[in-house]
Order: structure tokens, then C-alpha cells, then sequence
């Protein structure tokens, strides 16, 4: 296995322990988490370009690197919904779209054709773990807040328009998802076939 790939599993690898960091209540844990997501998030930047420059592209790598993509991010969402940190209706509309270009994958898959991911799903993806590091870093910076002598109503506020900054980021993203798939239902079209 050459080392692009090896970076993608290490992304999935990573996924638990982000899980865990989210979910788990301990001192700074959203620091803990961003930490570990942005060491996933390095991972996905460095196997593509590695690969490309080293012209070590491979089938595996089409395939996997767009799916531990996948993994991280929605682990990442369902985690901040049960954190209250989200929409569910946000969630339900990026996992429509990401089960619907996987199971695209698969039937090009089935006949022998492997569909890299475009520039509209690499796009999403960078919006997606924007508005990921934009909500723990609103996330951090309350608990720091907690940390300083104010009103639990400032706090309180403060909560509140972080909430809605993150909602906003992560909407923004989900906008760029349903764009990227469209554009992978109307250039994947082929694949899709009622006979």
C-alpha cells in the first residue's frame, strides 16, 4: 500500500478518537476534537497531492480518499447534533446527497469504471470542514469565556450567536453539497438508468 493510501486509512483510523473527543465531557474536549480533526484534515489535503506528484494515483485511492472524506465529516455532523450543535434537517440533506453519489460510485463500479471526485465535491468538502473548525472554535472560545468571570445571561447570549454563526457556516456548506450533487447526477448520468 503506498502512502497516500495509507494516509486515507489513517483518516478513517482517526475517526473515533475525534468521535470520542466530541462526545465525551471533559475539560476542553472541543479543543481535544478540533486537534484530531485537523490532523484528519491535513491527512486529506497531503494523500492527493502526494499521490499526484508522485503519480501514485490508484482505483483504491479514487474510491477511498472521497469516503473517509465521508466518514469524517458526517461523524463530525451527527456528533454535533446530538451536541445540540446542529440542524438534523442539515444532516438529513448532506446524507441524501452523499448516499446518492456513492451509490452512483457503485454502479460504475459494478461496470469497471471508477468516478473520481470534481472540483464542485472537492469544494464542498473544504466548505464542510471550514464550517467544521468555525463551530469548535466558537465552541472553544465559550469555554474559554465560561472560564472568565461574566453573567451566566452573557454566556447564555453569547451561546446563542455562536449556535447561529455555525448554523450559517454549515448551511453554507450544505448549499455547496447540493450544488456538487447535481452537477454529479447530471455528469454521472450515464450510470443512472430506469431499464
Amino acid at each position: 500500500m503506498n502512502l497516500p493510501n495509507k494516509l486515507t486509512i489513517l483518516r478513517i483510523v482517526l475517526v473515533p478518537f475525534f468521535i470520542a473527543a466530541i462526545l465525551i465531557d471533559f475539560p476542553f474536549h472541543y479543543l481535544a476534537a478540533l486537534a484530531v480533526f485537523g490532523a484528519a484534515s491535513l491527512t486529506d489535503m497531503f494523500d492527493g497531492k502526494i499521490a499526484r506528484r508522485r503519480n501514485l494515483v490508484t482505483n483504491f485511492g479514487k474510491f477511498s480518499d472521497p469516503l473517509a472524506d465521508k466518514i469524517l465529516v458526517l461523524s463530525a455532523l451527527v456528533c454535533f447534533i446530538q451536541a445540540g450543535l446542529c440542524d438534523a434537517i442539515l444532516v438529513i440533506v448532506v446524507l441524501f446527497r452523499e448516499f446518492t453519489v456513492t451509490s452512483i460510485r457503485l454502479v460504475a463500479a459494478s461496470e469497471g469504471k471508477v468516478v473520481a471526485a470534481n472540483i464542485w465535491g472537492k469544494v464542498k468538502t473544504v466548505t464542510q470542514i471550514t464550517a467544521i473548525i468555525i463551530i469548535f472554535v466558537l465552541r472553544i472560545t465559550l469555554d474559554i469565556l465560561k472560564m472568565v468571570p461574566m453573567g451566566s445571561a452573557l454566556i447564555s447570549n453569547l451561546n446563542f450567536i455562536f449556535y447561529i454563526i455555525g448554523e450559517a457556516a454549515l448551511w453554507i456548506s450544505t448549499v455547496f453539497c447540493i450544488i456538487s450533487g447535481v452537477i454529479y447526477l447530471k455528469d454521472n448520468k450515464d450510470f443512472i438508468s430506469m431499464e
